[in-house]
């Protein structure tokens, strides 16, 4: 009663190459449901954001977390040096190295109020 030792190992590897097969196909169905925007995630949803939140997003990383500055310059003090209207107008066109776009439209007038009280 000698048995094959290579079956055990064929039975994994059939196992394995199916079961590769399949999961890709569920990709697939996957990858075309979040292509028609199905699933949205809700982490980039800044409609209900606060300031302090879309600072935390899009900003912290240049102007860091107590507003002092690194590769972008110091927040502190910003609103009595170019006001709301300059910091709406920054935000939004973005200056030097700072891309554009980063706050949505609807909320520039929020973001604009909240950097200008950073003293």
């Amino acid at each position: 009663m000698n048995r094959n030792p290579l079956i055990p190992f064929l039975l994994i590897a059939v196992l394995g190459i199916g079961l590769m097969f399949l999961l890709s196909f569920k990709g697939l169905g996957d990858h075309e449901k979040l292509a028609k925007g199905d699933e949205e995630p809700k982490a980039g949803d800044v409609a209900n954001a606060k300031p302090e939140d879309i600072y935390n997003q899009s900003c912290v990383s240049c102007h860091g977390q107590n507003y002092e500055g690194g590769a972008g310059p110091s927040l502190v003090g910003v609103g009595d040096k170019i006001g709301k209207d300059g910091i709406k107008e920054t935000i939004k066109s973005g200056k030097g190295i700072m891309p554009p776009g980063l706050v949505p439209d609807e909320k520039l007038d929020e973001m604009a109020e909240w950097v200008s009280q950073i003293k």
